[in-house]
């Protein structure tokens, strides 16, 4: 009687990821033809967008803010009961780490794009008011994590972080410094749940 090795199969998990990370990819690259278009256009420039001039403030920047929002996720996580989390957030650690490591780069990285690199700097453009610009694409940006409407504490969860990534967009003016902040804080906030560094309160 011949046996037969079972093929291995992948994982929903391991699927979902992938679509994410493609997904999100897809959409990076729409972002970056808007943007291109943009400056093209004279709407923005390519010093609002990817200026190098301030290289002492984007590096304090980023590790300020970095390690300021990772120590904010990590009080919330301790305050916060599970059944307040959603479970999107409690899934996705358990990936593969690589998968976890694509999910939160290009998520990030689109989500920045989007947000910071096109819609927040459009609304400066027609109201010409840095903080109006920043908290409407807050909004904005709550808008959008429409899953977390149901546990509302999750709300506050994005709404610091945005507001700290659409600051520090305009006070170096180039999209890489939040990008990078948003994925060590994502990153490194998964990494401690996945390797039981901190754990959701019962």
């Amino acid at each position: 009687m011949e046996y037969i090795k079972d093929k291995p199969t992948h994982s929903e998990k391991d699927i979902n990821l992938k679509d994410a990370i493609f997904v999100f990819s897809s959409f990076t690259f729409i972002c970056l033809a808007v943007v291109f278009a943009l400056i093209v256009y004279d709407v923005l420039t390519i010093q609002s967008f990817l200026s190098f001039e301030k290289p002492i403030a984007m590096a304090i920047c980023i590790v300020a803010a970095s390690i300021g929002l990772l120590l904010f996720g990590v009080i919330l996580t301790r305050y916060i009961p599970s059944r307040y989390i959603d479970d999107t957030n409690k899934d996705y650690q358990n990936g593969p780490l690589l998968g976890v490591f694509f999910l939160m780069f290009t998520g990030a990285l689109f989500e920045e794009i989007l947000f910071r690199g096109i819609i927040q700097n459009l609304i400066y453009v027609f109201i010409e008011n840095q903080w109006i610009a920043i908290i409407a694409t807050t909004v904005l940006f709550l808008g959008f994590h429409i899953q977390y409407f149901k546990k509302t504490i999750m709300l506050v969860n994005i709404m610091v972080p945005s507001l700290t990534f659409g600051w520090i967009y305009f006070e170096t003016n180039n999209i890489f410094v939040p990008f990078l902040v948003h994925f060590l804080m994502n990153f490194g906030i998964t990494l401690l749940f996945k390797y039981n560094f901190i754990r959701v309160k019962r």
